[in-house]
């Protein structure tokens, strides 16, 4: 069964996930975005000056420096040191977080409330180890934002996110079972509640881990 085994390639920090067979996935990433079979993730760091004008490029470049095929996979950046990568776990749901406190927002801000963009990314990877219908990963996505935005609102952090957070959620390919389990992904749902817990802890543990590395 594949799941989020995860390394850490460098010699910038890369943490890559490499599956033995194909996941779907749904991802808002830079590279391999969208829905889809996918057979890699990377989350790679970068620096804070950040200013490259083709992100999915470099994505791919990484890609290619480890070996993976640029069409197959989903590629992430962070100005995060991924090193420092947070992890949970609920009933088979996973969680790897990479939580960047350096440009928070709120999602519903007005026009001009946001004037200056810093890298300060939060990237999330979640992992359901049985096979989900396509609106199921797509709500899973939603529960991801909202056990986000829970986290940083019990940790005191006055915003719902970054702007450029990204997330990436998969599963096994093959037909879903035809069962509200495998259909629905909110936060009620079998799957969603627990990839909602799991990601809220990683969140958690990640804003304590960024402060600290900020004092």
């Amino acid at each position: 069964m594949n799941g989020l085994r995860t390394e850490l390639a460098g010699p910038a920090p890369v943490l890559v996930w490499r599956f033995d067979e194909p996941v779907r996935a749904v991802s808002s990433g830079v590279l391999g975005g969208g829905v889809g079979l996918r057979r890699w993730i990377t989350n790679a760091t970068v620096g804070f000056q950040y200013d490259d004008p083709d992100p999915e490029a470099h994505a791919a470049r990484i890609a290619v420096e480890l070996g993976l095929d640029p069409s197959e996979g989903v590629g992430l950046l962070t100005a995060v040191d991924v090193a420092r990568h947070t992890t949970a776990a609920d009933d088979g749901a996973e969680v790897v977080a990479t939580t960047g406190l350096g440009a928070v927002t709120w999602a519903a801000a007005p026009d001009g409330h946001f004037h200056e963009w810093r890298p300060g990314t939060i990237n999330i990877v979640a992992w359901v180890p049985e096979p989900l219908a396509d609106a199921a990963l797509v709500n899973l996505v939603a529960t991801v934002a909202e056990a986000k935005a829970q986290a940083l609102a019990e940790a005191g952090v006055p915003a719902t996110g970054t702007p450029t957070d990204a997330v990436v959620v998969c599963c096994p390919a093959g037909s879903a079972p035809d069962d509200d389990d495998h259909r629905y992904g909110g936060p009620r749902s079998r799957w969603g509640a627990r990839i909602a817990r799991a990601v809220h802890a990683a969140v958690l543990e990640g804003v304590e881990v960024d402060r600290a590395r900020a004092r």
